[in-house]
């Protein structure tokens, strides 16, 4: 989710990026820089900056504050912040309807920018509505009153008016507030509280998204951002043991900005799941008999996936110097019959070509999570073609000659060792499912 949500960042622009930040508490690696993996995936180059942030629901804002401040300071490059989560809760659980899977992203920058920083202020309070410790799969949670009573009706309020005054913003002249809230209907509580209008306070994205955790802030700036006027100001609060909250100036160059993905376009196109069994499935809440095909656990040989790293993350293949045909992967010698050039490459990134179905199969008998296993060759328009997984796609619907977009996926995992394999996979260009 999070190097799709940067990709869409990203699109259209070209961008000299300084720092990676990525902030979740659901990272897939407790010990591997994930914000490095993300930045392999865009195939950055490897004197970008990388950080993770989490251990709270506003480690998404934490992230974006420190990108803020590195900008701030004048280091060389803009950053890429991106804010990312899936948490898993128990079968029949009020947090198994409420939770959502979410990641949204920014580029920061000092020129052309849509949303003036104008200050921010923050609060560390170890006020524990919930926790999860170190090795449990799912959230503890205290009542809801509490939360509501003791937080977002006393020290939250308080902690928000404090950064308004610091930054000489008063409550009533804010025309968008986003406030993470973890449960419906809080925002507004805070918000009266502080002095905030009715009318300014965002949609908590509730009852289309759930709450998506340390993702939720961002997500729903990103929102906010869709509506926001030049002139406005735009105040962002991210909740968890404390609070960040940041302010915003909306400029003219809102109106230039790029068209892009954006989030009611992804809500608008979105594929419901209605298979319960399915659902509990994907979350790992419930175990699979999963067969004798699944049953293989190759081990990771991590030099390889370290000398291959700009082809597995990045899909970085190769371009002969002499008659510009582009292969994945790079060779030695060049696969175009008239030329058989044997020289090195220069490196060709595919993953944002267009490109088509030029083969497919489907395998009911390969262990897959969502079976069938769907696969075949991708032909890219550029030229070049690879053997790749096609994903998102229901039964029936692949037909060669269809135009799909290259995803970033979960490829396997390695349950033995702990081990998360990624790459990418073939998906429907129309409907490509955006997390």
């Amino acid at each position: 989710m999070a190097v799709e949500a940067a990709r869409h960042a990203l699109a259209g622009r070209r961008v000299a990026l300084g720092a990676v930040y990525f902030g979740s508490t659901t990272h897939p690696f407790s010990d591997r820089q994930n914000a490095g993996v993300v930045a392999g995936a865009l195939d950055l180059p490897e004197a970008v900056a990388s950080a993770d942030f989490g251990g709270s629901l506003k480690a998404g804002t934490a992230a974006l504050l420190a990108g803020l401040d590195r900008v701030a300071a004048g280091r060389e490059g803009e950053v890429l912040t991106v804010a990312a989560e899936h948490r898993r809760a128990r079968a029949g659980s009020v947090q198994e309807l409420m939770y959502g899977d979410a990641a949204a992203a920014f580029t920061l920058g000092n020129s052309d920018v849509i949303a003036e920083h104008l200050g921010s202020h923050s609060v560390s309070t170890d006020f524990v509505d919930h926790y999860r410790a170190a090795g449990q799969p799912f959230d503890y949670h205290w009542e809801e009153r509490w939360l509501r009573d003791e937080a977002f009706r006393k020290w939250l309020p308080e902690a928000i008016r404090d950064g308004l005054a610091r930054l000489g913003i008063e409550p009533g002249s804010v025309d968008h507030f986003v406030l993470a809230e973890p449960a419906p209907r809080l925002a507004a509580v805070a918000a009266k509280h502080v002095g905030i209008a009715d009318e300014a306070v965002a949609d908590g994205l509730h009852g289309t998204v759930g709450q998506t955790g340390a993702a939720h802030a961002s997500l729903m700036l990103a929102a906010a951002l869709e509506n926001a006027r030049p002139g406005q100001t735009l105040v962002v609060v991210g909740f968890g043991q404390g609070c960040d909250v940041l302010a915003f100036r909306i400029t003219p160059e809102i109106a230039q900005l790029t068209p892009r993905t954006a989030v009611a376009a992804c809500l608008a196109r979105r594929r419901e799941e209605t298979d319960y069994a399915k659902f509990q499935a994907f979350n790992d809440v419930v175990t699979l008999e999963k067969g004798l095909r699944a049953e293989a656990n190759p081990q990771t040989a991590l030099s390889a996936m370290y000398r291959k790293r700009r082809m597995l993350l990045g899909l970085v293949g190769g371009r002969c110097r002499k008659c510009g045909t582009p292969q994945f992967p790079a060779a030695l010698r060049c696969v175009n019959p008239s030329c058989h050039h044997a020289e090195e490459m220069d490196p060709h990134r595919f993953a944002d070509e267009p490109a088509r179905i030029k083969t497919w199969s489907c395998d009911w008998l390969t262990y897959t999570p969502e079976p069938p296993a769907h696969y075949g060759m991708i032909e890219f328009e550029c030229g070049g073609r690879f053997m790749a997984d096609i994903t998102d796609w229901d039964l029936g619907q692949v037909s060669v000659g269809q135009p799909v977009r290259m995803v970033f996926r979960v490829r396997g995992r390695d349950a033995q060792r702990g081990m998360i394999r990624y790459f990418w996979k073939a998906a429907p260009l129309a409907t490509a499912k955006e997390a």
